[in-house]
């Protein structure tokens, strides 16, 4: 509940590189390894991804016979009440996640909401030294194209992508593997990353809410890829 973020995410079709009886997990955050999704709202009065959220539940599974799972979580603060829910369908590595936020206050608001990945440094395992393959950052956008953006040139502020876009998503990398924020085009955005503290790398996006007056509310959508890199299914997604 702390952020109602994924900090696990383990695939029943894929197994581990290195042992091939174990699933292969793509988010976890323990002491060996952090690689999770975050996503909130940008000010001290908002709900962010350290805020504890509420839930109707403790465990939520997709029964037999349904192909949507939909995971509510709420917070609420003195300027706003959130609701973030999680939508999960069967057969899919697309996570719709949605910010619904209502204002509390007397005046209007125009928030911006974030989302993003965050990873350590550390290569994939199993990754071959002698053939070292890419584990970092990306953006694309329909005027820049792909960029990747390394972790090294995160640490020394060396990054060339662009920061501001109505298009385009952002993405981490590793061997066969993908998380993506997928925004939709025609929505200005702000794209991000950022060295944190304990060897952590952030790559996200920052898009408006638009205005809301006291007492109304707004929603935002963005889908969350996570999955493997299989070219078929991600160019119906994005290009």
């Amino acid at each position: 509940p702390v952020g109602g973020s994924l900090r696990r995410l383990e695939f029943t079709r894929h197994k581990e590189k290195l042992d091939k009886t174990k699933n292969f997990v793509l988010f976890q955050k323990d002491a060996s390894h952090t690689y999770v999704e975050q996503s909130g709202f940008i000010g001290n009065e908002l709900p962010n991804h350290t805020t504890t959220y509420a839930s109707t539940a403790s465990a939520f599974e997709l029964k037999d016979g349904s192909d949507t799972l939909v995971v509510p979580l709420t917070a609420t603060t003195k300027e706003a009440g959130v609701t973030k829910t999680l939508t999960f369908r069967r057969g899919s590595y697309v996570v719709d996640e949605s910010l619904q936020i209502a204002n509390r206050g007397a005046a209007e608001i125009k928030p911006f909401a974030y989302f993003q990945l965050v990873r350590d440094g550390t290569p994939a395992a199993g990754d071959s030294k002698m053939v070292p393959t890419y584990t970092g950052a990306a953006v694309y956008t329909d005027q820049s194209k792909f960029h990747k953006v390394a972790f090294g040139d995160i640490d020394k502020g060396k990054v060339d992508y662009p920061k501001h876009a109505t298009d385009g998503w952002i993405a981490m990398l590793q061997h066969y593997f993908l998380s993506a924020w997928l925004p939709a085009n025609n929505v200005p955005r702000e794209f991000y990353t950022r060295h944190l503290d304990n060897g952590l790398f952030a790559a996200g996006v920052i898009l408006p809410v638009g205005s809301i007056e006291a007492g109304a509310s707004a929603k935002l959508t963005v889908p969350l890829y996570a999955g493997p890199e299989e070219q078929d299914n991600l160019s119906k997604l994005a290009p």
